[in-house]
């Protein structure tokens, strides 16, 4: 068999796109794990094995792929058939095209779940809520019971959510996770216990899941032997990439369907792992060998084909001490002189006018703006900088910001959609139903009552009073609403049906409508590459695109620009100039994130993240002095950092330590004023003699 297809490959990718494969088609591949270090090929080769187990004749039907994103899956699929190209020819498009199942472990639980929705006690027609919808349902619960009007402050919607989803991602009983993570919320435990209960009834009796349910449903779905091997006989081959930012409930889910791991490919990197805020564990993937017996194969990717020596040592010397670790020590073959700066400067202000002008130099010098990033722990930290560059008229994009769901619009006109596909679904109900002039929430919880005890929801609209002030936008809601539920307009005009009803809503409710219609439209034209509007409405909740309005000064598509960004936002990506600000104590790591050992070496493995995002160059920024937020405009208080602790002394060898402003000049600035004295003080008595 040509081998041409695997001809690009280093031995170490190549030993993991052939691992056990004489076992490959017959589905008895022993467990892999494959450390893939930053920057080391770890698509192209997660793409190649997939690849590879179709060349040599496993079912393509029978591979399950899951990744960390949907685009992430579209992308692995196109790499497929272009390696599969080089061996099937035109019968590779054929075999790829059957690769269906391809995408997120919550887009895959969710199509499970419509499957398998008789044996587990589900209505295939359930909804999906994104975080707000859900925050809004826990908020309704948190009124009825009288929680909003107790007589100290109960925990926020959002507070109550991001408990309630931590205690389901991460397995962890109620009062472990309040004394852990929300210690200020631990009182409460007895009211949040009785909240969850009157959430859960809620969406059960309203027919939709939230986000956490996806896996939660899947988990318990695969707990009973008999479902588990029913769903994990359908599979010869599992693979899961970026396997450092799965959680405790995702790793449940997958031992539960190859419990001895035959099959199973995960990849990633624990010196990546930075997403435990959403109840990630880096102990996935630090215990994934020992979980089967014998134990899994480890194949170490450590040729980094994207920064330069220099880069790469400094990023090796910031995680090699690390508490626990795989051992992986990154090298490449791009030479460079140019150690990565540490600058210190006196302040904010200093850091950003730095930023802007080493980012003007490199852009003389022929990088455009676009090949260069500017990277922060968090998104306030970016403000000094965003200011400095609209000062100086340098356009910019900011990483982090709306998706369609957070926009108003767009979600009202999701809310009609879902609506109509599940009409026992109150937060969307409630949400349409306020859009008519002169219904308020109590006319609209009125008739979401009505509507709840009838078989036939949207039919017996039509016998329910309208609210009093409604007027014809009630004539025109029943109307849309009977027209989109008959199908008789098809997908996805249905979406166009809906835009027109809403329409003169938006202009009765927002000043731009025009910027928002754009949104909309571009909605119908994503629409268009679904199959039907339950399928559109489970994959654009579960992986919004951006949005393209509700942003301030968001530069045209053939402009360039400086990329702006978190660096959670930037994993995965790469620039050639790379600016990370603020690497202080208090910053990096955040002094948030400094109450355990575990919270640290999240920290530290933050920044390698950050520093692993360099091609050629990186700067981290060391201000000394930070002004205090709240203070009078004008006022002078601040306080002293330092430089962060993932940088010892004992690293400074490593970079090229930068102060700036250049230290001769300010002496030269000084110098120039220094004989000056003047009386101000007499002179201001004087004013008055």
């Amino acid at each position: 068999m040509p081998l041409d297809h695997l001809a690009t490959l280093n031995s170490e990718q190549r030993r993991a796109v052939e691992h056990d494969i004489g076992g490959v088609a017959i589905g008895l591949a022993g467990p892999l794990l494959v450390i893939a270090g930053a920057g080391s090929g770890k698509t192209n080769t997660l793409a190649h094995r997939v690849a590879n187990l179709i060349v040599n004749d496993v079912d393509p039907r029978r591979i399950l792929l899951m990744t960390f994103s949907r685009r992430a899956a579209s992308e692995m699929s196109r790499r497929v058939e272009s390696i599969c190209a080089k061996v099937l020819g035109a019968k590779a498009g054929v075999m790829t095209d059957a690769l269906t199942w391809a995408g997120t472990f919550h887009a895959i639980g969710a199509r499970l779940m419509r499957e398998y929705a008789e044996q587990i006690g589900l209505q295939p027609n359930f909804t999906i809520h994104d975080r707000e919808d859900s925050a809004d349902l826990m908020n309704l619960f948190r009124h009825q019971m009288g929680f909003s009007q107790t007589e100290s402050r109960f925990p926020t919607k959002g507070t109550c959510l991001s408990i309630y989803s931590r205690a389901v991602n991460a397995e962890m009983p109620l009062e472990a996770v309040l004394q852990g993570h929300f210690p200020w919320c631990a009182a409460w435990e007895v009211q949040l216990r009785d909240l969850f209960a009157g959430y859960v009834n809620a969406k059960q009796a309203q027919g939709v899941l939230d986000y956490d349910d996806l896996l939660l449903y899947w988990a318990q779905m695969v707990s009973d032997p008999a479902l588990a091997a029913h769903i994990g006989e359908r599979f010869d081959h599992v693979l899961v990439d970026e396997y450092q930012d799965t959680n405790r409930l995702q790793s449940s889910i997958l031992l539960a369907l190859k419990p001895s791991g035959a099959g199973l490919t995960v990849v990633g990197d624990d010196a990546q792992s930075i997403y435990a805020f959403r109840a990630a564990t880096v102990r996935n993937i630090l215990d994934f060998p020992s979980q089967f017996s014998p134990p899994a194969a480890i194949i170490t990717l450590d040729r980094n084909y994207r920064s330069t020596q220099p880069i790469l040592a400094a990023a090796n010397g910031v995680i090699g001490l690390a508490a626990e670790r795989f051992t992986k020590n990154l090298w490449t073959e791009r030479r460079s002189a140019e150690l990565p700066a540490l600058v210190s400067v006196r302040d904010e202000a200093d850091q950003a006018r730095y930023v802007v002008e080493r980012v003007l130099e490199n852009r003389e010098g022929g990088t455009d703006l676009k090949q260069q990033a500017v990277l922060f722990r968090t998104s306030s930290h970016s403000g000094p900088t965003e200011i400095e560059l609209t000062r100086r008229n340098i356009p910019f994009v900011k990483f982090g910001g709306l998706k369609f769901l957070d926009t108003a619009h767009v979600k009202d006109l999701l809310a009609l959609l879902r609506f109509v596909e599940n009409p026992r679904d109150q937060v969307a109900g409630f949400r349409i139903l306020q859009l008519l002039p002169g219904v308020g929430p109590t006319s609209a919880q009125r008739v979401l009552d009505a509507m709840s005890n009838q078989v036939d929801p949207i039919g017996a609209l039509s016998e329910i009073a309208s609210p009093p002030r409604a007027g014809e936008g009630w004539t025109d809601l029943v109307a849309t609403l009977w027209q989109l539920r008959s199908g008789k307009a098809g997908w996805p005009a249905e979406l166009g049906c809906g835009r027109l009803w809403y329409t003169p809503h938006l202009e009765r409710r927002h000043e731009d409508a025009d910027a928002r219609q754009a949104d909309l439209l571009q909605l119908e034209q994503i629409a268009a590459g679904y199959p039907s509007r339950s399928r559109f409405l489970t994959d654009l909740t579960l992986d919004p695109p951006d949005a393209t309005s509700d942003q301030a000064g968001v530069p045209l598509l053939d402009e360039d620009y400086l990329i702006l960004s978190t660096i959670h936002s930037a994993k995965g990506q790469e620039w050639k100039s790379v600016f990370v600000l603020n690497v202080v104590d208090g910053c990096m790591p955040s002094d948030l994130g400094t109450g355990t050992t575990a919270e640290i070496e999240e920290e530290r493995r933050l920044l390698y993240v950050a520093m692993t995002r360099a091609k050629d160059t990186l700067h981290l920024i060391t201000p000394h002095r930070f002004f205090t937020h709240g203070q009078p405009s004008m006022g002078d208080r601040h306080v002293y950092a330092s430089r962060s602790r993932f940088i010892p002394a004992s690293l400074l060898p490593l970079f090229e330590s930068v102060t700036w402003p250049v230290l001769a000049t300010e002496v030269a600035r000084q110098a120039a004023i220094s004989h000056i004295r003047i009386d101000v003080g007499a002179r201001m008595r004087g004013m008055w003699r």
